[in-house]
């Protein structure tokens, strides 16, 4: 069948600007930390953080003096970006711009980097050659995705079953799969190490996560809107089931350790 991509895009772009992912994105930042570290990006390096959301990974490698253009095509997002820089005192430089048709030249960047922001874009052979192209030879890929498995791939499905996602494009919990990880980059890439890494979440009940998640993450603002009133009780159930599923407490608070995979990769 055939895959309308731009369409499908610029309903997500809509679905994205939804609630405020910032604030979702801030439970985040330690994964970008991660990558940055184990990227290695130093001073001077010329790097481009895809989907790069507000800025969790764009952030730590300017902290690092690299050159860094952070670009996703939610503008709000890079305002918040922006801002949290300006808070820091670092330098890095934001711009518009979709993770499947890059508007720079090929090989003009040291790292190419993306933390739980390109895999969710629907064309996914188009976000690799994307990234495998603007990346120099000998330069690094990374990328950090949440895995089919984790809690999150749970929410994904348990909202599927009552929100369709749009038919022919692949779930973007395949990023964390490392069989499809490894058919979309391994082409382009000389090495490429893939590492299941957790990331912790603290709530102070489930209950507590879901009004989170209902309220801020664009995707599930987008699905309570979708089912409306008659279906509002019964996702809320599967959520909370979900939670209740990956809670590691018998408190009454919530604990979970949400698992990703972590892509390094180095360009051919």
């Amino acid at each position: 069948m055939t895959v309308d991509y731009a369409a499908i895009t610029t309903k997500q772009q809509k679905v994205w600007g939804l609630g405020d992912y910032g604030r979702v994105g801030s439970l985040l930042s330690w994964i970008g930390e991660a990558l940055v570290r184990d990227l290695d990006i130093h001073s001077g390096e010329r790097v481009l953080d895809v989907a790069a959301g507000n800025g969790n990974a764009a952030l730590p490698a300017a902290r690092r003096f690299a050159d860094v253009l952070a670009t996703d095509y939610v503008p709000e997002l890079l305002e918040q970006a922006a801002a949290r820089a300006r808070a820091e005192g670092v330098s890095l430089r934001t711009e518009v711009a979709d993770a499947q048709s890059l508007p720079y030249p090929d090989a003009s960047y040291d790292v190419v980097m993306s933390t739980i922001g390109a895999m969710f874009a629907p064309d996914q052979e188009a976000v690799a050659g994307e990234l495998v192209r603007v990346c120099r030879r000998g330069g690094r890929i990374g990328m950090a995705n949440w895995t089919p498995d984790s809690m999150v791939g749970d929410m994904f499905r348990a909202v599927g079953k009552r929100v369709p996602p749009p038919q022919g494009v692949p779930p973007a919990a395949a990023w964390g799969s490392e069989q499809r990880v490894g058919e979309l980059l391994r082409p382009g890439c000389s090495d490429l190490r893939l590492d299941r890494r957790t990331c912790s979440w603290r709530f102070p009940s489930t209950r507590a996560c879901l009004e989170y998640f209902r309220t801020w993450y664009g995707p599930t603002v987008a699905a309570f809107a979708a089912v409306g009133d008659e279906g509002r009780e019964g996702l809320e159930t599967d959520l909370v089931a979900v939670f209740d599923e990956h809670n590691t407490t018998d408190d009454g608070t919530f604990a979970a350790e949400v698992t990703y995979l972590q892509v390094l990769g180095t360009r051919a």
